[in-house]
Protein backbone atom coordinates (compact mmCIF):
# COMPACT_ATOMS: atom_id res chain seq x y z
CA UNK A 1 0.00 0.00 0.00
CA UNK A 2 2.85 2.42 0.84
CA UNK A 3 4.39 1.77 -2.59
CA UNK A 4 1.05 2.49 -4.29
CA UNK A 5 0.57 5.73 -2.34
CA UNK A 6 4.12 6.85 -3.13
CA UNK A 7 3.63 6.05 -6.81
CA UNK A 8 0.31 7.94 -6.85
CA UNK A 9 1.88 11.04 -5.24
CA UNK A 10 4.80 10.81 -7.67
CA UNK A 11 2.47 10.50 -10.64
CA UNK A 12 0.28 13.44 -9.52
CA UNK A 13 3.26 15.66 -8.77
CA UNK A 14 4.88 15.23 -12.17
CA UNK A 15 1.73 15.15 -14.25
CA UNK A 16 0.30 18.42 -12.89
CA UNK A 17 2.37 20.65 -15.12
CA UNK A 18 -0.40 22.56 -16.88
CA UNK A 19 1.72 23.66 -19.86
CA UNK A 20 2.57 20.94 -22.40
CA UNK A 21 6.27 20.76 -23.42
CA UNK A 22 5.44 21.82 -27.00
CA UNK A 23 3.83 25.02 -25.75
CA UNK A 24 6.74 25.76 -23.40
CA UNK A 25 9.16 25.47 -26.30
CA UNK A 26 7.13 27.77 -28.51
CA UNK A 27 6.88 30.37 -25.72
CA UNK A 28 10.66 30.29 -25.27
CA UNK A 29 11.19 30.57 -29.02
CA UNK A 30 8.76 33.48 -29.12
CA UNK A 31 10.80 35.34 -26.46
CA UNK A 32 13.99 34.89 -28.48
CA UNK A 33 12.33 36.14 -31.67
CA UNK A 34 10.84 39.14 -29.86
CA UNK A 35 14.25 39.98 -28.41
CA UNK A 36 15.90 39.86 -31.84
CA UNK A 37 13.23 41.89 -33.63
CA UNK A 38 13.95 45.18 -31.86
CA UNK A 39 11.71 48.02 -32.92
CA UNK A 40 13.58 51.02 -34.36
CA UNK A 41 10.47 53.11 -35.10
CA UNK A 42 11.80 55.85 -32.79
CA UNK A 43 14.00 56.93 -35.73
CA UNK A 44 11.09 57.51 -38.11
CA UNK A 45 10.34 60.95 -39.48
CA UNK A 46 12.02 64.06 -40.81
CA UNK A 47 14.76 65.53 -38.63
CA UNK A 48 16.73 68.79 -38.83
CA UNK A 49 20.13 69.28 -37.21
CA UNK A 50 20.07 71.88 -34.44
CA UNK A 51 23.84 72.21 -33.93
CA UNK A 52 24.83 72.89 -37.55
CA UNK A 53 27.30 75.60 -38.56
CA UNK A 54 25.79 78.92 -39.57
CA UNK A 55 24.80 79.05 -43.25
CA UNK A 56 24.18 75.30 -43.50
CA UNK A 57 21.16 73.10 -42.88
CA UNK A 58 21.44 69.33 -42.34
CA UNK A 59 18.52 66.89 -42.46
CA UNK A 60 17.90 63.19 -41.92
CA UNK A 61 14.78 61.36 -43.04
CA UNK A 62 13.88 57.83 -41.91
CA UNK A 63 11.14 55.54 -43.24
CA UNK A 64 10.12 52.02 -42.27
CA UNK A 65 10.23 49.61 -45.20
CA UNK A 66 9.42 46.52 -43.09
CA UNK A 67 9.99 45.22 -39.54
CA UNK A 68 13.55 44.32 -40.56
CA UNK A 69 14.39 47.19 -42.91
CA UNK A 70 14.55 50.96 -42.39
CA UNK A 71 15.61 53.41 -45.08
CA UNK A 72 17.21 56.78 -44.43
CA UNK A 73 18.86 59.63 -46.22
CA UNK A 74 20.87 62.54 -44.95
CA UNK A 75 21.88 65.73 -46.70
CA UNK A 76 23.32 69.18 -46.04
CA UNK A 77 22.27 72.32 -47.85
CA UNK A 78 24.32 75.49 -48.18
CA UNK A 79 21.89 78.09 -49.46
CA UNK A 80 20.08 76.00 -52.07
CA UNK A 81 23.01 73.73 -53.01
CA UNK A 82 23.34 70.18 -51.71
CA UNK A 83 26.92 70.00 -50.41
CA UNK A 84 26.75 66.56 -48.79
CA UNK A 85 24.42 63.55 -48.91
CA UNK A 86 24.27 59.87 -48.00
CA UNK A 87 21.87 56.95 -48.20
CA UNK A 88 21.38 54.74 -45.14
CA UNK A 89 19.77 51.37 -44.47
CA UNK A 90 19.15 49.62 -41.20
CA UNK A 91 18.73 45.94 -42.05
CA UNK A 92 18.20 42.90 -39.88
CA UNK A 93 19.79 39.74 -41.31
CA UNK A 94 19.56 36.44 -39.41
CA UNK A 95 18.58 38.26 -36.23
CA UNK A 96 21.52 40.70 -36.39
CA UNK A 97 21.17 44.38 -37.28
CA UNK A 98 23.54 46.39 -39.44
CA UNK A 99 23.69 50.00 -40.61
CA UNK A 100 24.70 50.44 -44.26
CA UNK A 101 25.86 53.87 -45.43
CA UNK A 102 26.64 55.07 -48.96
CA UNK A 103 27.38 58.44 -50.54
CA UNK A 104 26.58 59.07 -54.24
CA UNK A 105 30.22 58.73 -55.32
CA UNK A 106 30.62 55.33 -53.62
CA UNK A 107 29.84 52.13 -55.51
CA UNK A 108 29.01 49.98 -52.46
CA UNK A 109 27.56 50.51 -49.00
CA UNK A 110 29.89 50.64 -46.01
CA UNK A 111 28.61 48.14 -43.44
CA UNK A 112 28.56 48.87 -39.71
CA UNK A 113 27.62 45.96 -37.44
CA UNK A 114 25.35 46.90 -34.56
CA UNK A 115 27.22 45.99 -31.38
CA UNK A 116 24.80 47.46 -28.83
CA UNK A 117 21.04 47.65 -29.18
CA UNK A 118 18.65 48.88 -26.49
CA UNK A 119 15.41 50.78 -26.31
CA UNK A 120 15.82 54.13 -28.10
CA UNK A 121 19.52 53.62 -28.92
CA UNK A 122 22.05 51.63 -30.88
CA UNK A 123 25.79 51.64 -31.50
CA UNK A 124 27.44 50.20 -34.57
CA UNK A 125 31.08 49.72 -35.52
CA UNK A 126 33.40 49.07 -38.45
CA UNK A 127 37.10 49.10 -37.51
CA UNK A 128 38.24 48.37 -41.06
CA UNK A 129 37.72 51.96 -42.23
CA UNK A 130 39.46 55.20 -41.27
CA UNK A 131 36.46 57.35 -40.31
CA UNK A 132 34.12 56.84 -38.64
CA UNK A 133 34.78 53.58 -36.78
CA UNK A 134 31.77 53.98 -34.53
CA UNK A 135 28.30 55.45 -35.00
CA UNK A 136 25.86 55.84 -32.14
CA UNK A 137 22.21 56.92 -32.37
CA UNK A 138 19.95 57.58 -29.42
CA UNK A 139 16.80 59.46 -28.69
CA UNK A 140 16.03 61.45 -25.57
CA UNK A 141 12.56 62.96 -25.60
CA UNK A 142 12.01 64.81 -28.87
CA UNK A 143 15.73 65.04 -29.69
CA UNK A 144 17.57 62.54 -31.90
CA UNK A 145 21.30 62.35 -31.23
CA UNK A 146 24.02 60.87 -33.40
CA UNK A 147 27.71 60.58 -32.68
CA UNK A 148 30.26 59.53 -35.30
CA UNK A 149 33.72 58.88 -33.98
CA UNK A 150 37.12 57.24 -33.91
CA UNK A 151 39.36 56.92 -30.88
CA UNK A 152 40.90 60.33 -31.77
CA UNK A 153 37.87 62.46 -32.72
CA UNK A 154 34.09 62.68 -32.70
CA UNK A 155 31.34 64.70 -34.33
CA UNK A 156 28.07 65.21 -32.49
CA UNK A 157 24.69 65.70 -34.16
CA UNK A 158 21.47 66.87 -32.48
CA UNK A 159 18.26 66.75 -34.47
CA UNK A 160 14.77 68.05 -33.80
CA UNK A 161 11.77 66.43 -35.44
CA UNK A 162 10.07 68.40 -38.18
CA UNK A 163 6.89 66.30 -38.35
Amino acid sequence: MKKSAFFLVFLITFSCDSIPPEQKMSENSKKIVEKRSENLDWLLGRWQRMNEKEGKETFENWQKVSDSNYSGNGFTLEKTDTVWQEEMQLIQINGEWELNVKSPEEKDFTVFRITELAEYQFTCENHEIEFPNKIKYWRSGDILHALVSTSEMEISFEFEKLE
